[in-house]
């Protein structure tokens, strides 16, 4: 079977490079800041790229769920899953609408929410850096589906997930 990529349908011109900089600014704001509980677990944008879209975040006290081991809790490992999930089908839908302006890319991203999300752990949440990786495998007028990884700095897969979004 062959997944068809959101980035294959016919494409609307390109918003210009000021722009798209203006977009990625207000995106690295709200995924960074505005959305405080991501700030709260440390997340910082590391690729706009819409086929490969990454948040990263290190490890701090904070974030321990076992105190013996000094590892990930569960519900960080999910919810850094979900967030770059969530982003993952924001910048799709940017490159959908990759005419319109920042502003009318923000409008669309309100209307984003989960509504199913998978978490597989497959490895103790151990490191000191760690980077989590969208791939959106569908993009439809009202749900969008999406998988993610969640990698520390060594590269051992610490979880996987999928998820389904709300888009409309």
């Amino acid at each position: 079977m062959t997944v068809k990529s959101p980035m294959t349908e016919p494409q609307a011109p390109r918003r210009d490079e000021s722009e798209q900089r203006r977009l990625d600014a207000m995106l690295r704001q709200i995924f960074e800041h505005k959305l405080r509980f991501n700030e709260v677990l440390g997340l910082k944008v590391a690729s706009f790229d819409p086929h490969k879209p990454q948040l990263a975040f290190a490890m701090r006290p904070e974030l321990v769920g076992h105190y013996q081991h000094g590892r990930l809790h569960g519900g960080v490992i999910a919810a850094v899953l979900d967030t770059v999930g969530g982003f993952a089908v924001t910048l799709a839908i940017a490159e959908k609408f990759r005419s319109e302006s920042a502003e009318e890319v923000a409008h669309r991203f309100g209307r984003i929410g989960t509504i199913d999300l998978r978490t597989d752990f497959l490895h103790q949440g151990i490191g000191k850096q760690f980077l989590a990786t969208g791939r959106v495998t569908r993009l439809g007028g009202r749900i969008a589906s999406v998988q993610m990884q969640l990698e520390n700095e060594s590269g051992t897969l610490i979880a996987t997930g999928c998820a389904a979004y709300v888009v409309s």
